[in-house]
């Protein structure tokens, strides 16, 4: 064991010691106007768009294997990067084996960087501002959304929350789980900046492309 791992080690044992600290209750914000998912996903697709997002409604799960293979044949993908989860793992289904790469704990960044395209799933999608948030297991899950030059999120509709203070109770109810102690990214559109003569660029931080798939 290496210094590193005995002194994590001592920090996870430190940590487990005494009762679980009580969660501040999730924050009133904003009012929860609506929970109906055809008006959030309506709202959704809206913000999606207007942060240059793209959105794919599929019927089910099977119809979203097959646009990712649609996908992959029209951006002339040779390879696609993806997070083991059960969404990834049946929206690949139709994809050729030797075209799916996926992203393990020792995967290094440089091998993600050279992806084109990165599939991960969202656990909840925030209509007000078109997001997607994703909690991410290990670091290499994490890169996987920001280095490919294309990020393809795959969601369900009962993902929809109306806004974070909306879903922060059961975020914060996730994370507290003990196998679960990475981070949660919120990828609201390709990556932009604006900081040269106001001129808008894409892809500068992170991914340029954003698609997402949503199921139901």
């Amino acid at each position: 064991m290496s210094s590193r791992d005995t002194i994590l080690q001592a920090i996870r044992s430190s940590l487990s010691v005494g009762p679980e600290p009580e969660r501040p209750p999730a924050p009133e914000v904003w009012p929860r106007a609506t929970s109906d998912h055809a008006a959030l996903a309506l709202r959704f697709a809206n913000e999606l768009e207007a942060v240059q997002g793209e959105l794919i409604r599929c019927p089910t799960v099977d119809a979203a294997a097959q646009k990712l293979v649609e996908l992959a044949d029209g951006s002339k993908w040779p390879a696609i990067g993806a997070v083991d989860g059960p969404l990834c793992t049946q929206v690949t289904a139709k994809l050729d084996r030797a075209r799916l790469a996926w992203v393990g704990e020792d995967v290094q960044p440089a091998a993600i960087a050279e992806l084109p395209a990165g599939l991960v799933e969202a656990q909840w999608l925030l209509a007000d501002t078109g997001s997607c948030v994703v909690t991410a297991r290990t670091a290499p899950e994490r890169l996987t959304c920001y280095l490919p030059e294309t990020c393809v999120v795959v969601a369900t509709l009962d993902m929809l929350r109306e806004h974070l203070p909306a879903a922060w109770e059961e975020i914060a109810g996730k994370l507290a789980q003990p196998g679960l102690r990475g981070e949660v990214v919120i990828i609201t559109g390709p990556s932009r900046t604006a900081d040269i003569e106001k001129i808008l660029i894409l892809g500068v931080h992170g991914p340029k492309r954003l698609v997402v798939l949503l199921v139901g």
